[in-house]
């Protein structure tokens, strides 16, 4: 039995609809049968929106459901469950609801753990409106992530690698994005009931958040009754999983590449959020679908190219029309079969194209849904021609570059300002060295094309700084990585590395080779330098090789701080299907980030330091 995220974490949330009781056990069944209310702030909302349905909230008993910031009525003789993360604003809407008595009695849980300080001002207030009695439990959740696949998880931190690398950000700010990180992932941890051994590369926010993790789960195992205490979990006896810490700046170029896979099209052009999509339909209407593992076709073709899912979507709906066909020739009052003399065959057959309508009519629904989603990608990609910045990103990525007149050619073709921009960028970082007057003429056909030109500016300026520290001798180079990390935040020092890592012959993005390399445990120049953090191990013996923390492991949870993506995330998959006996990989991220909006990340970072923006000429529109 492989870690389960989205399982682990789903049971955790139905035990709390039903007063933190657990389901099933005798005397806990009742609480299914209570009415309830539920109240939750909107990062609570999307935490649930994944996972529970409106139907599976009635079928726990929960009738209304309300955010906490609205307006709402007392609804007496009622239990409300609260599910919030721990804010000041959070607790001053609980102490003022209980002291309205809007509800019989209030379960109160929080997303993460909830400050000593927040939980005495929520024991003052309602002792101060006499309506203490009215809180009946106060629980710490640990469940502030979204988990969007078995597999795929994402801790919604906005704007994360702006924060990380904004020039000006002072080390109190740095500090707290990488505290949020932490905790996020402790709950991801604690969820899964695993203390993991970690390993990343030495340096900028990964290393960071390691050593605070680590020194978090340490001293939580000091505690008696700590989450860890993995009683019957099979995990802890023989095998423990890994942690893989990436910073995105290891491999930028995955963030902005455009790919022509299904799920990761579906998600950058057509704006996947949290399984949902919005899509306009023939009639000009708009479709809102959900694309999770109760799509079969979804789950079973997300990985295929773009003409490879058109394909299958004709072989079902041809299988469908055929299967309709079979159901009306037996029913059909064909007269060699109804006789009269055979009636119980006759029956069997009624009765068996009764029973196989639902099965019909819900595959009908599922394939008109992906023809819909496939007929909406087509338009975008035919006015924007993106099989071939797909296509040629991928050439130039292989070989390190890209003939002039094509590049031009692209950059002057379809393609909307942000496809160009992206594009121009991938050209910058899989192309070691590039002659000035090259670059000048990229320059110039995006300013013809009126694109903003800050990200393109910001990566040329952090390559052009990895030139300068790569041939520096080391007497010079200690003052240019001062002078480079009070610029550029954590960046330094990636760019270069990632170009190296950029793709192997089989196309395997540095990030799985790496995984794969980390879970193999065996010596590797690529990840020999990789520190390790054992949180069950004694401090005297960090980073050592002890052969318990360096593998082989059967699990890993491959985490990018900065932004991550489909693409990143199949990769993974990919690589755990490939493999004999089968590994199982979950991946994370601190937000999940279309091509589009990491590259405007970039942007920002560009304005912050001056850099070269054309603001778009009035009226233009800029995607």
């Amino acid at each position: 039995m492989a870690l389960n995220l989205r399982q682990k974490q789903t049971e955790c949330i139905i035990k709390m609809l039903n007063l933190n009781q657990a389901v099933g056990t005798v005397g806990g069944t009742a609480n299914e049968e209570v009415y309830k209310i539920l109240i939750y702030d909107r990062f609570c909302q999307d935490i649930l929106s994944p996972l529970i349905h409106v139907k599976d909230l009635r079928k726990h008993g929960i009738t209304l459901y309300f955010l906490v910031d609205k307006d709402r009525n007392p609804v007496l003789d009622v239990p409300a469950v609260y599910f919030l993360q721990p804010t000041p604003q959070n607790v001053q809407r609980i102490i003022a609801d209980a002291s309205r008595a809007l509800y019989d009695s209030f379960h109160l849980n929080f997303s993460s753990s909830i400050p000593r300080p927040l939980l005495e001002d929520l024991a003052t207030g309602t002792m101060n409106s006499d309506s203490i009695q009215r809180i009946s439990k106060v629980h710490d959740q640990y469940l502030e992530f979204v988990t969007l696949e078995d597999n795929l998880f994402s801790l919604a931190n906005k704007n994360c690698y702006v924060q990380l690398n904004d020039p000006s950000a002072g080390d109190k700010e740095i500090e707290e994005i990488i505290e949020k990180i932490v905790g996020g992932l402790f709950c991801v941890l604690a969820t899964l009931a695993v203390v993991p051994v970690i390993r990343c590369p030495r340096g900028g926010p990964a290393e960071m958040v390691a050593s605070l993790l680590d020194q978090r789960l340490r001293d939580h195992l000091l505690a008696k009754n700590n989450l860890f205490t993995e009683g019957g979990n099979f995990a802890s006896s023989f095998q423990r999983p890994i942690l893989c810490l990436f910073d995105r700046n290891f491999e930028l170029s995955v963030a902005i590449q455009h790919d022509f896979r299904y799920k990761p099209l579906v998600h950058d052009v057509l704006g996947l959020r949290l399984n949902r999509l919005n899509v306009k339909v023939e009639k000009g209407g708009m479709k809102s679908y959900e694309l999770d593992r109760t799509d079969p076709f979804w789950t079973s073709n997300g990985s295929l190219e773009f003409p490879r899912v058109a394909e299958e979507i004709d072989a079902q709906l041809n299988k469908y029309k055929k299967d309709v066909e079979e159901v009306n020739r037996r029913t059909g009052g064909d007269e060699a079969q109804f006789d009269g003399t055979d009636l119980v065959g006759n029956t069997k057959h009624l009765m068996n194209a009764v029973n196989s309508l639902p099965e019909l009519t819900e595959r009908k629904q599922v394939i008109d849904k992906h023809t819909n989603i496939a007929t909406a990608l087509l338009g975008e990609i035919k006015g924007r021609t993106l099989n071939e910045f797909a296509e040629k990103e991928s050439e130039m990525m292989v070989r390190g570059g890209i003939d002039r007149n094509e590049l031009l050619g692209v950059l002057k073709g379809k393609g909307d300002k942000m496809d160009k921009l992206r594009f121009a960028i991938m050209f910058l970082i899989s192309t070691e060295t590039i002659p000035p007057s090259e670059i000048e003429a990229v320059e110039t056909a995006l300013r013809e094309a009126e694109v903003d030109t800050s990200a393109f500016q910001y990566v040329k300026k952090i390559k052009s700084l990895n030139v300068s520290l790569a041939s520096a001798n080391s007497a010079s180079r200690g003052n240019i990585v001062n002078w480079a990390e009070k610029l550029y935040g954590q960046s330094i020092g990636a760019v270069t590395a990632g170009m190296k890592n950029l793709l192997s012959n089989d196309h395997q993005l540095a990030l799985t080779r790496t995984v794969d390399a980390l879970m193999e445990g065996k010596p590797n120049p690529d990840i020999d330098s990789y520190l390790i953090f054992d949180p069950r191990a004694p401090k005297s013996s960090m980073g050592s090789s002890g052969s318990q923390m360096k593998g082989p492991f059967k699990e890993a949870i491959a985490f990018m701080v900065g932004g991550g993506n489909y693409v990143e995330y199949m990769s993974l998959q990919e690589l755990v299907h490939r493999q004999q006996p089968p590994k199982h990989v979950i991946y994370g991220t601190t937000e999940i980030l279309t091509g589009d909006e990491f590259v405007e990340q970039l942007a920002v970072l560009g304005r912050k330091m001056g850099l070269g923006s054309v603001p778009p000429i009035a009226g233009s529109s800029n995607r």
